[in-house]
């Protein structure tokens, strides 16, 4: 049985990328919560964070861990499996009565996509309208922290790829991401919202490298390739085939032009501007020495 002191947000996804930086938003103002981990024996310990064992593909273990929760972070790992797992998520909510759930989404998710992630995540984000579940969701352009998948040829070579021409994207940070979900837990006023969340501006690929480039003092440069040629180099790096035919969809989409809008919604969520590009690279100078 909860007592009335226990915790009652719970994120999910908590050592991801993501999941950690909400989890440290949340540590730093102090709000009490329940973080979800597959293991206990590999929860990190830190102040005001309980953490819960609980696993996507099992139902019951969810509603053990949401039991007694008001609020919840919905975030899974990248897999072919992350519909189903997200599915199963919201059933389980609804059943032990949850109340909120926001929900790491996509920038423009829609079931009509011709990219799989957007479309899986319209899918889950329609099953929570469909509950009756108050809502947020929080759809970010690209992440800047993904320029991190490049560390080692930006490290070893000084330069990194992609198929995506000059066209310009509005990447966002994943602090301001993690922010922007921590005021949607912590307070109230973002029930039934949806944050686009981007950069303060459009950036084409070419443009980051000249920016990288100046933060480490040496030359980074972008190659464009074409995405049979992206599409090896995933593979040969290790990528399961699924999500690299995924992310080849992601860079066809960017390719169009229709990941260049600058969106309010890191301002709207937080009431802060959302973080430059310059401030990213020099944060993260250090992981690209």
């Amino acid at each position: 049985m909860e007592n009335a002191g226990s915790p009652r947000i719970l994120v999910t996804g908590a050592t991801g990328n993501v999941g950690s930086e909400v989890v440290k938003y949340l540590s730093g103002k102090d709000i009490p919560f329940r973080a979800m981990v597959r293991s206990l024996d590999k929860a990190p310990k830190l102040p005001g964070v309980t953490f819960v064992e609980g696993d996507f593909n099992n139902k019951t273990s969810l509603e053990n861990a949401l039991t007694g929760v008001e609020k919840a972070f919905l975030l899974t790992n990248s897999s072919e499996f992350a519909e189903e797992q997200q599915l199963r998520f919201v059933d389980a909510a609804l059943k032990v009565g949850v109340q909120h759930i926001a929900k790491l989404s996509q920038w423009a998710a829609d079931v009509a996509s011709p990219v799989r992630f957007l479309r899986y995540h319209a899918v889950v984000e329609q099953a929570i309208r469909d509950s009756g579940i108050a809502f947020t969701f929080l759809r970010p352009n690209l992440f800047m922290q993904g320029l991190l998948g490049f560390k080692d040829t930006i490290v070893g070579q000084g330069q990194f790829f992609g198929a995506i021409g000059d066209a310009k994207v509005s990447l966002v940070d994943v602090r301001d991401i993690a922010a922007a979900a921590g005021e949607a837990l912590i307070h109230p006023g973002h029930e039934n919202k949806i944050y686009d969340l981007t950069g303060p501006e459009a950036l084409s690929h070419a443009q980051l490298a000249e920016k990288l480039s100046a933060a480490l003092d040496r030359p980074v440069r972008f190659v464009d390739v074409p995405p049979a040629a992206l599409r090896d180099m995933l593979l040969y790096a290790g990528f399961p085939e699924w999500q690299v035919d995924g992310l080849i969809e992601d860079y066809a989409h960017y390719h169009l032009g229709e990941a260049s809008e600058v969106a309010p919604g890191v301002t709207d969520a937080t009431g802060l501007k959302p973080r430059r590009f310059e401030e990213f690279t020099t944060d993260y100078a250090r992981f690209f020495s």
